[in-house]
């Protein structure tokens, strides 16, 4: 018979509903589970402990880190048959190398934790993502988090040079190398990073560190569409150069959500323009210089007739009001309802199309929809959610979440582009995996878990179909 819960020796065991209660409900508040137990170890020999008791006994596990995911890959199911493995407690910084620029971390450790450990040093720790305050680095690499400086300084995986890692058998990967170039066999690590948990689970990281910028200039520049804001990349691509760390759009109706649900961020220009683009750059000179390279490429913007405004900050307040318009959109558009999210990406040179045809599709099909269309647009990654129309029930607009997937989905397969860019696929996406994945590719996939995890204990039900 399996035991009811784990021994003592796998760490801090939550059993009392008003204390596992946090860790059953996901972020959207869409995925409610039950767990017979909730565990939070303090060491990798902990977790090893736990995983080999859930392999012996057949128990689930499902690992979570800041549970802030939005596709419901870190909550258990209903079954209240896992065991949730809190990561919160191996949140140390357990060294830093200035001459080598890396900073090895546990997988509990808050991202803005691990950005300011960086800063102490005179260093940069570039991911940088909305949930930054409460996300974990665990959870960035499961999913292979993005965010906005992935243009400059790539995502997760980019940022990643070595793991540990519990296998689902209970035994300890040590690949916590801080090495550049490792050309030993194949990329264990690439297999775990953006696996969601399947796999195993990521106890700690090595991560790239790079030289703190001298300054960093913020602009917001106002343009007439897509087309417009991907000529405005080029321009700044060219005049920029690798300075460039960030380059996002936003649509009207964006800023006016964050406008209405947030009234200390205020619209930027006092007309209504389609969209806006929020640009940064990290200069390695001095802020006067950035501010003139900026200057000089929203004059050259404004004659070549790419930007009808714009406004370059003048102090790190401004700058922060600026991406603070970016930040609050994803909680504006909650506070407004409910809605249907897309996380996609297509190539760049794409994006223009992708949003006119898609845009126009959906205007069709679902008279009177509202687009919350922002974005990574340097790195061809759209966040293009879906609002009902003003006074729509928002159950009765979710009942049509399915038809509304598969217009954007089929847009962005259309567009040889990507239904998940920087979210998962959690449960969310598992079976449109199905659609838009190749049977080779999926047949490959279920290879490594079987693989990997012969038990299927490994966060069950989660990314493959």
């Amino acid at each position: 018979m399996t035991p009811a819960l784990p021994p003592a020796d796998v760490g801090r065991v939550l059993t009392a509903p008003a204390d596992t209660a946090p860790f059953l409900l996901d972020w959207r508040k869409r995925w409610h589970g039950r767990a017979r137990a909730v565990v939070q170890p303090s060491t990798v020999e902990e977790v090893s402990a736990l995983v080999r008791w859930c392999a012996q006994h057949r128990v689930p596990l499902v690992p979570q880190g800041g549970n802030t995911g939005l596709t419901g890959g870190s909550v258990p199911d209903a079954s209240g048959e896992a065991v949730v493995l809190s990561l919160a407690r191996m949140n140390r910084v357990r060294a830093i190398d200035t001459v080598n620029d890396t900073v090895t971390v546990e997988a509990g450790a808050v991202l803005a934790a691990v950005q300011a450990a960086a800063r102490e040093v005179g260093r940069l720790f570039p991911l940088s993502l909305a949930a930054e305050g409460s996300c974990t680095i665990g959870g960035n690499l499961s999913t292979n988090a993005g965010g906005t400086a992935v243009l400059r300084y790539g995502n997760a995986r980019e940022l990643c040079l070595g793991l540990e890692v519990v296998l689902p058998d209970g035994e300890i990967w040590h690949g916590l190398r801080g090495l550049r170039k490792d050309n030993t066999g194949y990329d264990l690590r690439d297999l775990f990073v953006g696996a969601e948990g399947t796999l195993g689970v990521i106890t700690a990281a090595t991560m790239k560190l790079y030289p703190l910028p001298v300054a960093q200039v913020t602009a917001i520049a106002a343009v007439a569409s897509p087309h417009a804001a991907l000529e405005l990349l080029g321009l700044a691509r060219g005049m920029l150069g690798p300075s460039l760390t960030g380059f996002e759009m936003m649509s009207d109706l964006c800023l006016s959500l964050v406008a209405r649900h947030f009234p200390d961020c205020p619209k930027p220009f006092a007309d209504a323009h389609p969209y806006c683009v929020l640009l940064e750059s990290s200069d390695p000179e001095s802020e006067a210089h950035a501010t003139a390279r900026f200057d000089a490429l929203m004059e050259r913007a404004v004659e070549h007739g790419l930007v009808a405004d714009a406004v370059v900050a003048q102090s790190i307040a401004q700058s922060r009001r600026f991406w603070a318009l970016r930040e609050n959109i994803s909680e504006a558009q909650a506070a407004e309802g409910k809605n249907v999210k897309h996380d996609i990406s297509v190539p760049i040179s794409s994006i223009g199309e992708f949003v006119e045809r898609t845009d126009a599709l959906l205007a069709e099909r679902f008279p009177g929809i509202r687009m919350v269309v922002f974005g990574h647009l340097g790195d061809g990654n759209l966040h293009y959610n879906v609002s009902p129309p003003e006074g729509v029930d928002g159950d009765a607009f979710l009942a049509r979440q399915d038809a509304i997937n598969a217009v954007v989905h089929d847009a962005v397969a259309a567009s040889s582009g990507s239904i998940s860019a920087e979210h998962g696929i959690g449960v969310l996406r598992r079976e449109e995996l199905v659609r838009y994945k190749s049977p080779v590719e999926l047949a490959l996939m279920r290879r490594i878990k079987q693989a990997f995890d012969p038990l299927g204990i490994m966060n069950p039900g989660k990314l493959v179909p």
